[in-house]
């Protein structure tokens, strides 16, 4: 049994997506980001760095949300969002969640909060930096899929691609969003095709980028 600890429109949505997705047993604890409930002690027991989300596998919690997307991607083979083990897909499969989770979700934090690294009087260069890395990951991004897909793997789509819309929806309210690239727009158009989106954002109350 899986409960997952999320926010709407938070890290915990491809989490949650996937366990719509794959039809996955769950139960759904909403956290109120606006009041710091993931900052109360109960919930850092949990999760020591108080961040959203985190999920609890037969009462046992995990966090980073990545990490939670391979392990329910792994909970249903059948589905096809994880390429085998031993496969030639696999460390293709590996290396882009891993490249999503390090180098296009830090620089969203970045832009979200800028005086945390760059401090107050420098908030506004901090916040540019960020997108510049933002945008440059996007048109890496868009030009393998442009050569490549429509998915990251090529013609099927894999958990990877669920957590790279995912990001891409972060970049909503930004001058210049991920849907200005045309292949990053074309598989957001694929992914949001699917059932299990529209089931996700009536759970989650969400109406931005539908």
């Amino acid at each position: 049994m899986y409960t997952l600890y999320y926010a709407p429109g938070a890290a915990s949505l491809v989490v949650h997506w996937l366990l719509i997705d794959l039809d996955l047993p769950h139960a759904l604890i909403k956290l109120d980001i606006a009041a710091r409930e993931h900052k109360t002690p109960e919930y850092l027991a949990l999760n020591p760095a108080g961040v959203v989300p985190t999920l609890l596998i037969d009462g046992k919690p995990m966090c980073e949300a990545a990490a939670m997307a391979v392990l329910l991607a792994e909970a249903r083979p059948e589905a096809g969002l994880i390429p085998p083990v031993g496969s030639a897909k696999r460390g293709e499969f590996l290396q882009w969640m891993f490249h999503l989770a390090n180098t296009l979700q830090p620089p969203f934090r970045l832009w979200w909060y800028p005086s945390e690294a760059a401090g107050e009087d420098h908030a506004d260069a901090g916040k540019a930096a960020a997108e510049l890395r933002i945008h440059a990951v996007f048109a890496n991004l868009d030009a393998h899929l442009a050569k490549n897909g429509p998915y990251l793997l090529g013609d099927r789509a894999s958990a990877a691609d669920f957590m790279l819309v995912m990001l891409m929806r972060w970049s909503r309210n930004m001058p210049k969003t991920a849907l200005d690239y045309p292949a990053l727009a074309r598989l957001a158009a694929l992914m949001k095709s699917r059932p299990s989106w529209q089931a996700l954002y009536a759970s989650e109350g969400l109406t931005e980028w539908a």
